[in-house]
């Protein structure tokens, strides 16, 4: 369980989804309360056989190996912006799991790849003995995590789909239980793709190992929440503080944040907060510091959206920070970073130098600022969002 807000812990993905109704975060959709029972009896399962392993003192010490769990795990489909994911995100915090893991899909993939290439090379030096590299690769899987969270499960990669049916039925062998959200039905995995005859087999084990479940909410959740979103707040003081309180607690579905780190050139840039796909910094964080195009350009591609709080009226005597602000919107801009920010004015009162090239620079952020509040900039930001997969850098 976790203390979120200061408020109680939350014990199931029901309690937790009508604190957030409550509090309207979410609007209750029948669609969402569906997958959440369905998490809830999947949470439930894993609980009584976490409590049973440990009921049997010397089975639990001295297994030499996992059995199959006989516990079924969960692939929720359905479209972008319905809530899967942050469903998803409700029921792994609340798992009394140790050993679980949450990755997007395709960084997956990419670390079993990885894996089978080291054990192949291993086994050419003769420091292995198995052939065969799926085995040991998806049961060295197995021991590190039992629960294996995936987001956008998708299949467009013929290297992966000719390895999946193997090495997930070697997964659930091991006693691994998978929890996936994806925008497609099993059935229409990897369409169209190369030889997908000989992919077809990892759907049906798939369904053998986890009940399928739709969330076709009517309702894009994603763009409502981008509707009313307030992403330029002005002027400064606390009822800006609020608002931008609120907002992030709406863009992190009430995640709890961490302080985080980007490596650039081998320094760390501290990064105050972060939430999945989202970090929050202070004017002073961005532009009071020695930070260049490189620094800015590490944390945009890091994060998808950016929290900037308490931005102030430039003037001749702070040209360094005006150049600085330029040039991270320059760069948040061109990498389409969603920003949001609260400001002492309106972007056309930001500056107010009257001498140097600032003073001409500045109208390119004026106009910048102005455009990335847009309906039609937020509904871009989105459809780029979902096309390009981009992923939470320390969810």
């Amino acid at each position: 369980m976790h203390l979120r807000d200061g408020l109680e812990p939350h014990a199931t993905v029901r309690q937790r989804y009508d604190h957030l109704a409550a509090t309207g975060v979410v609007s209750r959709d029948p669609a969402q309360e569906n997958v959440v029972r369905a998490l809830d009896r999947l949470l439930d399962a894993l609980s009584a056989k976490r409590l049973a392993r440990k009921s049997s003192a010397l089975g639990w010490l001295f297994a030499k190996k996992p059995e199959a769990s006989g516990v079924k795990g969960l692939y929720i489909h359905g479209g972008v912006g319905r809530g899967k994911t942050m469903l998803m995100d409700m029921f792994f915090e609340l798992v009394p799991m140790r050993r679980k893991r949450r990755v997007h899909f395709n960084d997956f993939m990419a670390d079993a790849h990885d894996r089978i290439q080291k054990h192949r090379q291993a086994r050419k030096e003769g420091t292995v003995k198995e052939d065969d590299p799926i085995p040991p690769v998806a049961k060295a899987i197995a021991e590190q995590a039992q629960l294996l969270c995936f987001d956008e499960f998708t299949v467009t990669d013929i290297a992966d789909a000719m390895i999946l049916s193997r090495l997930f039925s070697a997964l659930f062998s091991n006693g691994v239980v998978l929890v996936a959200t994806s925008n497609v039905a099993p059935d229409s995995l990897y369409r169209e793709g190369l030889n997908r005859a000989l992919f077809l087999p990892f759907i049906d084990i798939l369904k053998r190992h986890a009940d399928v479940i739709s969330l076709d909410s009517d309702t894009d959740y994603r763009m409502e929440k981008l509707n009313r979103l307030p992403v330029y707040v002005t002027p400064l003081g606390p009822e800006a503080d609020r608002q931008m309180d609120e907002a992030w607690a709406a863009v992190t579905h009430g995640r709890r944040s961490a302080p985080d780190s980007v490596a650039v050139k081998g320094r760390e840039i501290p990064i105050p907060a972060a939430s999945g796909e989202a970090a929050r910094f202070s004017f002073a964080d961005l532009c009071e510091k020695p930070l260049g195009a490189r620094d800015y350009l590490a944390i945009a591609s890091r994060y998808s959206t950016l929290f900037i709080d308490r931005i102030p009226v430039l003037a001749d005597g702070r040209r360094n920070e005006a150049k600085r602000l330029i040039l991270l919107i320059d760069t948040l801009y061109d990498r389409h970073v969603r920003l949001v920010v609260s400001a002492a004015a309106p972007p056309t009162g930001l500056y107010a130098g009257k001498t140097g090239v600032e003073v001409f620079e500045f109208d390119r952020t004026v106009s910048r600022l102005i455009e990335m509040q847009s309906a039609d900039w937020l509904r871009e930001w989105a459809e780029r969002h979902v096309a390009v997969g981009v992923q939470a850098a320390a969810s």
